[in-house]
């Protein structure tokens, strides 16, 4: 199994990236995928999630209304839209598989494979 993530980049506050995550080894619709970040000296955070089964979006609270999910059945791809960036959005950006309640999509644990991660940064 392999998460490819990418898209990322370095971008001027209030600028936009756009992140993919595809999956050549399983289809996606199968299975939730969630974004999420890691800034140097924090704990990796959970950004964003889209369930397998209906397509479902969740998001943390302060990336409501800036970034967008969503998911590219064809391409077998999920992108994860950001606009409005600020340098508070600096941080290695990781795709990961899983499939846990609405209640537990943050939860690193409940998810079994990881991308490489890319890295965004934002400048002031």
């Amino acid at each position: 199994v392999q998460l490819q993530a990418s898209g990322g980049g370095l971008v001027q506050a209030g600028g936009s990236l756009r992140l993919s995550c595809a999956a050549p080894g399983f289809p996606l619709y199968d299975y939730g995928i969630g974004w999420f970040r890691q800034a140097p000296g924090k704990e990796r955070e959970g950004v964003s999630y889209i369930r397998g089964s209906n397509g479902q979006t969740f998001y943390k609270d302060s990336v409501k209304g800036r970034f967008t999910i969503s998911r590219d059945n064809a391409k077998n791809t999920v992108y994860l839209q950001m606009n409005s960036l600020n340098p508070e959005d600096t941080a290695v950006y990781y795709c990961a598989r899983g499939r846990p309640v609405a209640s537990a999509w943050t939860r690193t644990s409940m998810y079994d494979y990881w991308g490489q991660g890319t890295q965004v940064t934002v400048s002031s």
